[in-house]
């Protein structure tokens, strides 16, 4: 089992430094200060940051030449309080000379079933996550796209699931 901790600091108002247990600090605030991002930014940001991660590190391994990648999170929250999100759209655009649809598709796939923990939490309580992608291959005037999966709310697979899914 692994802890991470953060401790966020009141600097003044609704202004906080949170400091990780790595050594950074991230700046918080509320819209009305908006001296920071919003502590629910902060949760898309930790999407698109693990599943970006997951998907470009799975796409090298398949050596595939991306010469650009880009991660675009959009939730939806409900409009009464708590506002949790509800549906969290993934959209990753991949550009290379020949990148491999099948190989893109599987990335983004490992990444929602089985490696991206931020993922996991979200579609295990509230959320309905889409995941789809775009592909710039050079000499295509448009570029690929699609769907790769939907996920949550109430998320939580069995070992067999994974094991089909892996």
């Amino acid at each position: 089992m692994t802890a991470k901790r953060v401790v966020a600091t009141r600097d003044s108002g609704m202004r906080f430094v949170v400091t990780t247990g790595s050594g950074h600090e991230v700046v918080v605030d509320d819209g009305v200060s908006d001296t920071g991002a919003r502590p629910t930014e902060l949760v898309l940001v930790g999407l698109a940051a693990c599943t970006g991660m997951d998907v470009i590190a799975i796409l090298e391994k398949k050596r595939q030449v991306v010469t650009s990648y880009e991660v675009m999170v959009v939730g939806i929250q409900r409009m009464t309080r708590p506002d949790v999100f509800t549906r969290i759209d993934v959209v990753h655009d991949v550009t290379g000379p020949a990148v491999d649809t099948t190989a893109v598709r599987r990335s983004i796939e490992l990444s929602a079933w089985k490696y991206c923990p931020v993922s996991a939490m979200l579609c295990a309580g509230t959320v309905e996550m889409h995941h789809r992608y775009r592909i710039h291959r050079e000499g295509e005037l448009e570029p690929e796209e699609g769907e790769v999966v939907t996920l949550g709310p109430g998320y939580n697979p069995t070992p067999e699931e994974l094991v089909t899914h892996s």
